[in-house]
Order: structure tokens, then C-alpha cells, then sequence
């Protein structure tokens, strides 16, 4: 398998298709595009492995199949090694990592607009607008009812580590880049996944790489 993600530091939805498959336990190579570059239209037309998705990240590919979408290299990757890998095995439990995969999906277009993902600059409390302190909320209320109902296994939302972590992850990593405030189980929470090896690995590629988005790195801004 080969999954086509963007630049580390920047793409929040290439982390998930990534951890997603690492979660797999399947080998797979990957494939970094830099997003946003000189004539990046053009330059993502004549990349063909982009061209399933129209020029969006992640991709993977699996010998001549191919999925897009972090929720559905997710879904496609459950399919292959089984479900209990990514999602609880309790239906009650099941249900609401799903309910909260979909809606960490879908929504919160507030904290991803205004605390765009980015590793490259350095942690600084930001103000929050009412939108942002809104989503938020919302979110540590999802993480705070999967802890308590569920969490007793492990540090993670569900106890192990999950497609629920997988899609949180990155609002770990805005959270935390931008000082936002959180209780005590939430912040114990986020160390757990800014400590997993998969992600210290992730952090430690993005230093590496070095290409940079003007206007993402500006949007971060204070």
C-alpha cells in the first residue's frame, strides 16, 4: 500500500489517514506531496496520484484500489484487519466512538478555521472567539462522557487507543500549540496521545521537512 499524505506540519487530515494506518498493522509506503506551492494548481494536475481525490490529501493506495478521505481509508483499513482494531468492541461503546468520529468529521469548522493545525510555530495562547470557546466546549464534553463511561482500560478516550484518537489527535495538537485551557482529565488525555510513539514520530518528520505555507503560518498568528 502506498498512502499520499501532505506536508506533516500542516495537514491535520493527512495525520489521521496516516495513524489510521499505522493502526492497521499493514505495511504501507508513503508518499509526502507539498501542498500549496508555486502554481500548485498545476503542479497537483500532474501528480496522478492525486488525481482519484482531485488534488486532496490523504490518498491510499492499495495495488490498483484506491480510497480517499481520512474517514474512509478508516473504514476501507477496518474492512481489511477487522474492526476491533479501531472501534470498541461494547456496542454502546461502539456507538459513541462512531457518533464522535462523525462529528469530529463533520463539524467544528470554527476551531479548524481560526487554530489551523501547524507545527511549525511555537506554542502561544490565543484568545478564543465565542465560536471557538463553543466548539471547545463541545469537544471536551465528548472526550469528558467517553472517559468516564469507557476510559477505564487505558489513557485513551476508549481506554486503547482508537479511531477516536486517531481523529482527535489533531485537535490535541491545536490545543496544545495554542494554549487553549482544559481540565485536569483533559489534559492528562492529550499527553497521552502527544507521547505515543506514533505521534512523537509524526513530530519528529515534520521537523525535518522544510517547506512552509505563508499564509497558514500567518493565520496562526496571535
Amino acid at each position: 500500500m502506498k498512502l499520499i499524505i501532505g506536508n506533516r506540519s500542516y495537514s491535520s487530515w493527512s495525520l489521521r489517514g496516516w495513524l489510521a494506518a499505522r493502526q492497521s498493522g499493514l505495511a504501507f509506503e508513503t508518499q509526502v506531496i507539498p501542498l500549496y506551492g508555486e502554481n500548485w494548481d498545476a503542479v497537483k494536475a500532474g501528480i496522478p496520484e492525486l488525481a482519484p481525490s482531485q488534488g486532496k490529501v490523504p490518498v491510499l493506495w492499495d495495488g490498483d484500489g484506491v480510497v480517499w478521505d481520512s474517514l474512509a481509508i478508516l473504514g476501507y483499513l477496518s474492512d481489511k484487519v477487522g474492526r476491533d482494531r479501531y472501534w470498541p468492541k461494547a456496542d454502546d461503546a461502539r456507538a459513541l466512538a462512531r457518533a464522535m468520529v462523525a462529528e469530529m468529521h463533520s463539524s467544528f469548522g470554527a476551531l479548524r478555521s481560526e487554530l489551523p493545525f501547524n507545527l511549525r510555530m511555537e506554542p502561544v495562547a490565543k484568545p478564543l472567539t465565542d465560536a471557538v470557546r463553543a466548539d471547545v466546549e463541545r469537544i471536551l464534553t465528548l472526550w469528558a462522557q467517553a472517559r468516564a463511561r469507557f476510559g477505564q482500560g487505558g489513557p485513551f478516550l476508549f481506554g486503547t487507543f482508537g479511531a477516536a484518537d486517531i481523529f482527535f489527535a489533531p485537535v490535541v495538537v491545536r490545543f496544545r500549540q495554542y494554549g487553549v485551557p482544559v481540565p485536569g482529565f483533559a489534559g492528562a488525555y492529550m499527553d497521552a496521545i502527544w507521547d505515543h510513539e506514533w505521534l512523537e514520530a509524526w513530530r519528529a518528520a515534520a521537523a525535518e521537512e522544510g517547506w512552509s505555507i505563508p499564509h497558514f503560518d500567518a493565520a496562526a498568528e496571535v
